[in-house]
């Protein structure tokens, strides 16, 4: 049944990212082997791991009773409730790496009990009612590509563990074109989303890695950016308003068809009323409830499209240029820019044929050296334009003139051209490198202009020193990825060459040092991956005591039952593992 349909929607496989017949291929990229062989020590050639088949895995039984079954298929239809081993697997867990190691380990956790796919928000009030009607657990999943161990249920649940899936809410229902909001339902993916956008000449300009395979109502739920987003905004900028359903004032007794309430936020440009609710729900990871309809700002289609690549001679430089061109008259809906690691990464992963491997010809290099620059610092950046042909020409030459006055020299729009098509590729190379051994994650903060360098520079070398703590080869890169006026969100990816059995502890050490370095300098715990379990234990240093208390009483106050994904954004245990405490 893996990546057949299920009521209609198509879910990730239960292994890794995206598609059953998807993978990442090495072929036609000479530089890539030698470059992990060099930085990790692993011969990408050899046989890899050997993954397990669906039918090696114990899944535990399904919880489900009878009179809460009855209730699910009454409200949905027989046709949209699922109890087979491989639907309930697949809801368990996100795509973190902990997650697909331990579900390819088989060690699979607390397992929902039942898949329902709601297909209106009346499915979802008739569900949520049941669910805590009967003292159950209720778990919304969007597309499954949460990485912070947001969608598991706490371990020992010993209530009834209930996923709802959103797939079958996934129109644009309306678009009001005077105003340039949309209102959109909660499981719609950015794929179709914008499809339908398009075809009415609109777009939501929001283009997070995870695109195709994340939806509206995820992208809200866990305060998402795009790559786009110096442009359009961060989604908590995008969402003017929203519809969600959660438990009711009364919830507490716990009588059928009293069990809920709708919250209706009208989509307003601006709004006094009190501590905004909206800002409530933005980033709260199903505590608070489930995300129906998202009302959102959209943009027409801009008439000219362009990213520009350009090589810094160092990363210092990248960022003091993309610093400047924040605060300059430019406008562009990107600009990122590459660590010197991650720089040799993207030329060692281009195609031989490709672009880049063009624009790094000895020609090119030989421009570099010209200009004073050394080969091993170099750093690249990829800035994008959107607009009227006018305005992409004027943006363009204000970004050039301050690329050229930080040394950077500016090589076309090829190299950006094959960012722009691959860009949604790269969580395929998570399940190539666990095929052979080789645990990879990511970690991203935010913070003022002035710490974006010390920052780097200290959680590159921490990572560094848990490597060697750790005793495995091990790789950290970066890139600048979002920019505002204050500050930066800056995104590291990091590797670890080991296979053994006890790897997570390894991963551990990496993950920790990297997160710890990030609240030690006064960053965010996290920029737009959200908390979920991962997270969680760094909340304190990032919000203070006091913020968790407040977000502790305002999930007790509106979900006193815990019905509602418990242990995700704040709880006691460790990263990705929550305790069962009532506290959380």
């Amino acid at each position: 049944m893996n990546n057949a349909l299920r009521a209609g929607v198509k879910n990730q496989k239960w292994w890794g990212w995206g598609d059953e017949g998807t993978n990442y291929s090495f072929d036609n990229k000479p530089k890539f082997a030698p470059f992990v062989k060099e930085k990790l020590g692993v011969d990408i050639n050899a046989v890899p791991v050997k993954r397990p088949s669906f039918s090696d895995l114990n899944v535990p039984e399904s919880l489900l009773t009878d009179e809460l079954r009855a209730s699910l298929v009454e409200a949905l239809g027989e046709e949209n409730v699922f109890t087979d081993d491989e639907t309930r697997v697949i809801h368990a867990f996100g795509k973190g790496v902990r997650d697909l190691v331990r579900v390819r380990r088989g060690e699979l956790g607390r397992v929902p009990d039942v898949v329902v796919y709601p297909g209106s928000e009346d499915d979802v009030i008739d569900v949520m009612d049941a669910v805590i009607a009967a003292d159950g657990v209720l778990i919304p999943y969007g597309g499954g590509s949460n990485i912070v161990a947001a969608l598991e249920a706490v371990p020992g649940e010993t209530r009834q563990v209930v996923s709802v899936d959103m797939g079958r809410l996934n129109k644009v229902l309306e678009i009001d074109e005077v105003s340039g909001i949309a209102r959109i339902q909660a499981g719609t993916y950015g794929p179709a989303m914008e499809e339908q956008l398009n075809a009415k000449g609109w777009t939501l300009g929001h283009f997070p890695d995870s695109f195709i395979w994340s939806t509206v109502g995820g992208w809200v739920a866990t305060r998402s950016s795009g790559a786009q987003s110096d442009k359009y905004g961060d989604i908590a900028d995008i969402t003017r308003g929203m519809r969600v359903v959660l438990p009711s004032a009364t919830a507490g007794e716990r009588v059928p068809g009293q069990c809920t309430q709708v919250l209706h936020l009208n989509p307003l440009p601006s709004s006094s009323s009190g501590p905004s609710v909206r800002e409530m729900m933005l980033g709260s990871e199903g505590r608070l409830g489930i995300i129906t309809e998202v009302s959102m700002n959209v943009h027409k289609l801009a008439e000219a499209r362009e990213i520009q690549a350009y090589f810094f001679p160092d990363y210092d430089s990248g960022l003091k240029a993309a610093e400047e061109i924040c605060h300059s008259d430019a406008s562009p809906m990107m600009v990122r820019v590459s660590d010197a690691n991650e720089t040799k990464f993207t030329m060692a992963n281009g195609a031989k044929s490709s672009t880049i491997s063009h624009y790094m010809s000895k020609a090119i290099q030989q421009v570099m050296v010209a200009k004073g620059m050394d080969l091993d610092q170099i750093c690249l950046s990829f800035i994008g334009f959107e607009g009227s042909p006018v305005n992409v020409r004027f943006q363009k030459s204000l970004v050039g003139r301050i690329v050229r006055k930080w040394g950077g020299l500016a090589v076309g729009k090829g190299p950006g051209s094959l960012y722009d098509q691959k860009k949604f590729d790269i969580p395929y190379i998570r399940d190539f490198l666990l095929d052979r051994g080789i645990p990879a994650d990511v970690s991203e903060t935010a913070t003022p202009w002035s710490l974006t360098k010390t920052i780097h520079d200290e959680t590159v070398k921490r990572a560094e020193e848990a490597f060697e703590k750790a005793g495995h080869k091990g790789f950290i890169m970066c890139h600048l990825s979002h920019s505002y006026s204050s500050g930066a969100c800056q995104y590291f990816t990091f590797a670890i060459a080991d296979s053994s059995e006890s790897n997570l502890e390894s991963y551990d050490m990496v993950k920790q040092a990297v997160q710890q370095s990030f609240v030690d300098l006064k960053g965010t715990v996290s920029h737009h991956h959200g908390v979920g379990e991962e997270h969680s234990p760094w909340m304190a240093q990032d919000i203070s005591e006091a913020g968790v208390h407040i977000q502790k009483v305002l999930f007790d106050g509106v979900d006193p039952g815990r019905n509602l994904n418990p242990g995700k954004i704040v709880h006691d245990g460790q990263p990705g593992v929550s305790s069962n405490s009532k506290q959380s």
